[in-house]
């Protein structure tokens, strides 16, 4: 019998000590936290003419665009802002999975930063070729017409709805 209760206690030990790991690792997850919502990436395009900032959770937290992005054609300023907005987002969560990673490192048996290194890998085009846009045809300008008094389609020159 003697035994069997070291055997116990040696179990309940060990079980105390996995509970007190536990609490060490949430113990930081306060500090987890803060340091997620303090994180900022911050990306400048290849032309250097546009620079977006995002926090936790790819949150765009900020865009600014130099003159020269002013004598960028309309659709290739549109696709310079997209891809890096692509970037800036896909670096805070790489951050963001890189302090998950520190907090709780191998506990759980899970590389979160690698994970969500992959998930962007496929989603960003590195494993498959993101589709390129075409460009849209112009089309021919022609003269605005101005709506005659009365016209139905004419919203702003009164109220919409009529009396009966």
């Amino acid at each position: 019998m003697s035994a069997q209760m070291d055997e116990l206690i040696a179990q309940f030990q060990n079980f105390q000590n996995k509970v007190r790991q536990a609490e060490a690792r949430f113990a930081g997850v306060g500090d987890m936290q803060e340091r997620i919502a303090r994180l900022e990436t911050t990306v400048t395009s290849p032309d250097g003419t546009v620079t977006v900032t995002a926090g936790a959770g790819g949150m765009i937290t900020d865009l600014r665009l130099t003159a020269g992005a002013t004598r960028v054609e309309a659709g290739q300023l549109a696709a310079t802002i997209m891809a890096t907005i692509r970037r800036a987002a896909a670096g805070a969560a790489q951050q963001q999975a890189g302090i998950v990673d520190e907090t709780f490192g191998d506990a759980f048996g899970v590389d979160v930063t690698a994970q969500v290194r992959e998930a962007q890998a496929e989603a960003f085009g590195t494993v498959a070729a993101e589709p390129a846009s075409e460009p849209q045809p112009r089309q021919p300008s022609r003269p605005v017409r101005r709506p005659a008094a009365g016209d139905d389609d004419d919203f702003d020159q009164g109220p919409i709805l009529r009396r009966s």
